[in-house]
């Protein structure tokens, strides 16, 4: 019967939801708080509940249920494709390729902490050429069943229906448009006065309770969330149990200000999500392009705008002391949109940004195809981070060991950054004509009119939608990514 088929599809893939929120657990957990000595088991702890969902999703009645299930309406509709979506994805891969690809990660992961605190690549160099082989037979085995290329099969897993041939010619764009940008914003930036020193140090302690105040004021609702420390700024969790860290520098508030605020975008999309469809494909978020186009719209678009900053200036300056004029919105804006051609990708300013993402995207697609070996990715990093901003790393630790994701087996996720980026710009371009207070709201704190056009446009939709039809439903078009280079160039070129 279609009807008894499509329950029970929505039953186990409820039950694949479970488990995978099970596993994020053990993820947030091993970034905050478990021992060293946990690493080993809890890549064991990973790799049985990848194996568990992955017999779930493969079990042949899927396929049965799949072939006969009907359904009503768009987003049953919706659901159903993207189980099967999911279960095409699932049936590529053997259980034990998942298996020894979520300990191998696991694995990696652990020695990347330590290497990176080295700086030592040579420490973590055969885990990763471990981590890149499976991630190569994944990603074959997932090309020759889907019909894709197979750097392009790992990107439809972070954001499904972009591929490398839709972002090459967006990045080569932004290429172009980086050679003009960056030195003129160098230029009207040396003309200006510099910041005025932020009167510091900053307590961890009042740190830790403004980020979570200001958190609160955006809209995160702390009973269903909480902030914890990591060595990597994330959000994690469950939709009804989101998990923000950061970290905190005593003599740099900024770093968890900011990192907070980004998170908790990241945080409100998923409280956002439909409820209606919780554990169900379609009650998803969107992607990992639309995800970052959601941290990335409150932090960069939002918390860093001219309105938000007067707010901001207020609220600090209240925590720390010292004088107004060091609060002032144009002071933290000359701190906080400050240009410079760094090393590190999270520090980036919203100019260099993309280039950090495009070196990451060519190297990854380089490794996945073969082209580039584990042995020599930190040669070709600080080549092409030379090449992309004119400066060389002065070792590893701030070049190829910088970032979690190829350690852990994010491979096809970094375009996602600058993708979400441009989405952001567009999206917050239509919010600001939809709501034309907005600012003025922006202005006294108030985050409202804002969240309550992202929760119908964006968050509310789940997975109903693709990246692109979801930016053509909320803002009339596709990916624009004029819109961001509008931004940039108000923001940053106009003197």
């Amino acid at each position: 019967m279609p009807n008894a088929a499509l329950a029970r599809l929505k039953s186990r893939f409820a039950r694949i939801g479970v488990l995978g929120e099970a596993a994020g657990m053990l993820h947030w957990d091993a970034a905050t708080m478990m021992p060293d000595g946990g690493g080993a088991s809890r890549g064991e702890q990973l790799a049985a509940l990848a194996g568990l969902s992955h017999e779930l999703m493969t079990a042949p009645v899927v396929e049965e249920d799949l072939e006969i299930a009907r359904a009503e309406g768009p987003w049953e509709e919706a659901n159903l494709a993207l189980m099967a979506r999911a279960h095409a994805r699932a049936t590529a891969l053997p259980t034990d390729l998942v298996e020894a690809t979520a300990r191998a990660n696991s694995a990696c992961e652990k020695i990347w902490r330590e290497a990176k605190a080295r700086a030592d690549f040579a420490m973590v160099r055969p885990a990763l050429t471990e981590v890149v082989r499976l991630q190569r037979e994944t990603a074959q085995a997932l090309a020759a069943a889907l019909g894709m290329d197979p750097y392009d099969a790992l990107m439809d897993g972070y954001q499904r229906g972009v591929t490398a041939a839709d972002v090459e010619p967006v990045f080569a764009a932004y290429e172009a448009f980086l050679a003009y940008a960056l030195p003129r914003a160098e230029a009207i930036q040396a003309a200006r006065p510099a910041p005025i020193p932020l009167p510091g140090p900053f307590p961890v302690e009042i740190q830790r309770s403004l980020c979570r105040k200001l958190s609160e004021r955006v809209g995160l609702d702390y009973d269903h969330a909480r902030l914890d420390e990591s060595l990597h700024p994330f959000c994690g969790g469950t939709p009804a149990d989101v998990r923000l860290t950061t970290f905190y520098d005593p003599q740099d508030v900024s770093k968890a200000l900011l990192g907070v605020l980004h998170e908790t975008g990241h945080g409100l999309y998923e409280r956002g999500l439909p409820e209606t469809w919780a554990r169900q494909p379609v009650g998803d978020a969107a992607g990992m392009a639309a995800h970052e186009s959601q941290s990335l719209i409150v932090e960069m678009q939002a918390c860093r705008s001219d309105a938000f900053l007067t707010f901001l200036g207020g609220e600090l300056r209240h925590a720390f002391g010292g004088p107004a004029e060091a609060w002032s919105a144009a002071n933290l804006a000359r701190h906080w949109r400050h240009v410079e051609r760094g090393f590190i990708r999270v520090d980036a300013d919203e100019i260099t940004y993309p280039a950090h993402v495009i070196l990451r995207f060519r190297l990854e697609r380089a490794l996945i195809g073969g082209d580039l070996e584990v042995a020599d990715l930190p040669g070709a990093w600080n080549e092409g981070l030379h090449r992309m901003l004119g400066i060389t790393p002065p070792n590893d630790a701030k070049g190829c060991l910088q970032d979690i994701h190829w350690h852990d087996g994010a491979f096809g996720y970094f375009p996602s950054y600058t993708l979400g980026a441009m989405a952001a710009a567009q999206l917050m371009k239509a919010a600001r004509a939809a709501t034309p207070d907005l600012d003025e709201a922006l202005a006294r704190g108030d985050m409202g009119p804002l969240l309550g056009w992202l929760r119908a446009n964006v968050h509310g939709k789940g997975s109903l939608l693709g990246f692109q039809d979801l930016l053509r439903a909320a803002t009339g078009k596709p990916l624009d990514p004029a819109d961001f280079t509008a931004h940039l160039t108000a923001r940053y070129l106009t003197a």
